[in-house]
């Protein structure tokens, strides 16, 4: 089951003036591995949930809590370029 690493406190703004939170999100892939995203959340609720394809695999959870600590606006900003609508499973 997924779960939320961390909120980062770095707000990602579009051109239109949208601004969105991101956090990591990992989950366990039952090989004794996790695997983390990026979600992207609208700050005032109004626009779309994005998500990105994994960004890393690790052998914990905790690693993948170090993995996370370590992101920096730059590649948060990137993460956002590649993120898509979240669309129901």
């Amino acid at each position: 089951m997924p779960e939320v690493i961390r909120y980062h406190r770095t707000h990602i703004r579009t051109p239109e003036g949208l601004a969105y939170a991101p956090r990591v999100v990992a989950a366990e892939t039952g090989g004794e591995l996790w695997e983390a995203w990026l979600e992207f959340h609208p700050i005032d609720g109004n626009g779309p949930v994005l998500r990105t394809e994994r960004e890393t695999t690790q052998a914990s959870r905790d690693a993948i809590e170090v993995w996370a600590s370590g992101l920096e606006a730059a590649y948060l900003e990137g993460a956002f370029g590649r993120a898509q609508l979240v669309t129901p499973r």
